[in-house]
């Protein structure tokens, strides 16, 4: 498919043909959803932690004699219907991530792409070469655009004077091409790639 190239002065800089088998899929929300979750899973620290009954410090000696106090039978004071005791299936410090298939997760990624794509909210772009890094001059050019929310996925490396011009706007993330996701594509309004990053994503993908 054809998709047209643009700069980042608003001006048209040609056409780009697109791989179908990498752009052209159908929408899989089910194959989204199993690969954000991973995503979002392998980033949870796990350091929530609470103190099981071995790990409260006192005494386990019986607080008082079984029968005749007229009080209910009552064994150790770390138990955990008293006050600074333990806590009964609490979270302990553990990984939260879990599998998923090669298959899956690049599936996942041209699902992405594609979705982007279908909705009309995947542009083209030349080339990331901003003359001075000034965050203001960028907004500018990105107002014009119509740029709010925006992921620019760059070739092998990121444009460093781009990168420091873009990392005060909000709502703007830049990657480099192997740093691509799923949930960074969908969590922005527009994916933004240039021509090297459409490229290296076809090579990476097909």
């Amino acid at each position: 498919m054809k998709c047209p190239v643009t700069t980042l002065d608003s001006k048209k800089s040609g056409d780009i043909e697109l791989d179908e088998s990498v752009f052209g899929l159908p929408l899989r929300s089910d194959i989204l959803a199993r690969m954000v979750n991973y995503q979002l899973a392998k980033r949870r620290a796990g350091t929530h932690k609470v103190k099981t009954r071995g790990e409260i410090s006192g005494s386990t000696r019986k607080l008082f004699r079984q029968k005749g106090t007229g009080n209910a039978r009552v064994g150790s004071a770390r138990t955990t219907q008293r006050r600074g005791g333990a806590t009964v299936f609490g979270p302990v410090v553990r990984d939260h991530a879990h599998g998923l298939t090669k298959k899956v997760r690049k599936l996942a990624l041209k699902t992405a792409l594609s979705a982007k794509v279908a909705e009309g909210k995947l542009v083209v772009l030349d080339k990331t070469d901003v003359k001075a890094g000034k965050t203001s001059d960028l907004a500018k050019k990105f107002d014009a655009l119509g740029w709010t929310s925006v992921l620019v996925i760059d070739g092998e490396a990121v444009n460093e004077s781009f990168a420091r011009a873009a990392r005060n706007l909000p709502q703007v993330d830049v990657l480099p091409q192997q740093g691509a996701n799923v949930y960074d594509i969908l969590r922005r309004d527009t994916v933004v790639l240039t021509k090297d990053a459409v490229q290296a994503l076809e090579a990476r993908l097909k």
